[in-house]
C-alpha cells in the first residue's frame, strides 16, 4: 500500500520561509514523479513543483520560479512566501514515468492529506 504524508507547513510571515516534507512509503516502481499542489480556498488545485527521480528533472509553475525549490526526495524549501501562497498544499506521487514535466494532478497515482499553509501580511 502506497502512503504519502505531507507535514511542515504552519503559519509564517509574509517573506518568512517553510520547509514541507513528504513522507513515501510503498512505491514499487523504480521510475516515480513526486509533486506538490496546492489549493486555495474558491480556486482550483494547482500544480506548484514536480521532481522526476528517472533523470532528476524538476518542474515549477511560474508562481513558484526562483522561490520554491524541490528535492530529490520531494521535501519542498519555499522561500520568500507572500499571502497568495496561502493553500492547503498536497503532496502527491506519479509511478511509472520518472519525469518532472507534466507536473498535472491528474497524473498522480497517489495522495497525502494535505498541509495548510497560511502566510499572513
Amino acid at each position: 500500500e502506497v502512503q504519502l504524508q505531507a507535514s511542515g507547513g504552519g503559519l509564517v510571515q509574509a517573506g518568512g520561509s517553510l520547509r514541507l516534507s513528504c513522507g513515501i512509503s510503498g512505491l514499487t516502481w523504480d521510475d516515480y514523479t513526486i509533486g506538490w499542489f496546492r489549493q486555495a480556498p474558491g480556486k482550483e488545485r494547482e500544480g506548484v513543483a514536480c521532481v522526476g527521480n528517472s533523470d532528476g528533472s524538476r518542474y515549477y509553475a511560474d508562481s513558484a520560479e526562483g522561490r520554491f525549490t524541490i528535492a530529490s526526495d520531494g521535501a519542498l524549501q519555499m522561500d520568500n512566501l507572500g499571502p497568495e501562497d496561502t493553500a492547503i498544499y498536497y503532496c502527491a506521487a506519479e509511478e511509472g514515468y520518472g519525469l518532472a514535466n507534466p507536473c498535472r494532478a491528474s497524473d498522480m497515482d497517489y495522495w497525502g492529506k494535505g498541509t495548510l499553509v497560511t502566510v499572513s501580511s
